[in-house]
């Protein structure tokens, strides 16, 4: 017996959608039925590339800095503009300096910029997906949901990059906070916390031959995550299948988090 994960019917907004995990479940989330409006920020050759692979009818690109709740605002509009609706929310797009940064060099302009992006945009898309969602008419039970993409950096920390920890950790907060608010509503809201990835964001430092043995040898598993193994799960807690799960943080990090 094959159980499938479908979303047949359904309109997701997935932002970072160009590359890495956000790649990944853009496919995903296509395959499983979705129609999909996606955010980039400058990769538009990679964007293009993989609305076309998706199906441009089902799947749109849309250029957006996600660096404000405004950026955030527009993005949203132009999701609805396109396909009428949203019911899916999953705010993957961030950014996470290569370099160590002691606190007290930490330029004040790294910390506004990291800030912005990871924590001023998932908030406006959160405000204003969720606003969509109650306004518009109520196709599907539940609602819809919301997935934000935090990290184990934001469990338990991570030296000299306090800036990124800060944000994925208020994240999970967010997502604590709001599962509790938006569940009357219908609304679901949940977490995926990855490890270590192998995506373009990471790359040079799983690269560098000392700190790259680093990072494996932290993991039980032994290896770094693909981005497939972050997309299904994402996928699996938008789906009917997830139907009495909210307000969780799903680890997805080949034990990691455990190890510390």
């Amino acid at each position: 017996m094959s159980v499938p994960l479908s979303l047949s019917g359904k309109v997701a907004l997935i932002s970072g959608g160009s590359r890495g995990i956000g790649a990944a479940t853009v496919r995903m989330f296509a395959a499983a039925g979705a129609k999909v409006a996606f955010s980039y920020r400058s990769a538009r050759n990679q964007a293009e590339t993989l609305a076309k692979e998706s199906g441009t009818e089902t799947c749109y690109p849309i250029a957006s800095d996600l660096n404000s709740p405004e950026s955030a605002r527009a993005l949203v509009a132009e999701t609805v503009k396109h396909f009428g609706r949203i019911d899916i929310l999953v705010a993957n797009h961030g950014v996470w300096p290569v370099a160590d940064v002691p606190i007290e060099r930490m330029p004040d302009q790294q910390w506004r910029s990291t800030l912005s992006i990871n924590l001023d945009g998932v908030f406006g898309l959160v405000k204003h997906t969720v606003a969509q969602m109650k306004s518009q008419p109520r196709a599907h039970d539940p609602v819809g949901h919301i997935v934000l993409i935090s990290s184990t950096s934001g469990q338990r920390g991570e030296a000299f990059h306090c800036d990124y920890s800060a944000t994925k950790g208020a994240i999970i907060s967010m997502v604590k906070s709001l599962s509790s608010e938006l569940a009357p509503d219908g609304i679901y809201v949940n977490c995926v916390a990855p490890g270590w990835v192998d995506t373009d964001m990471s790359a040079e430092a799983l690269a560098d031959p000392k700190s790259g043995d680093e990072i494996r040898n932290t993991i039980p598993l032994g290896r770094v995550g693909k981005p497939e193994e972050i997309a299904a799960p994402v996928l699996f807690l938008c789906t009917e299948h997830a139907a009495f799960i909210t307000g969780e943080i799903f680890n997805v990090n080949g034990g990691a988090v455990l190890a510390g």
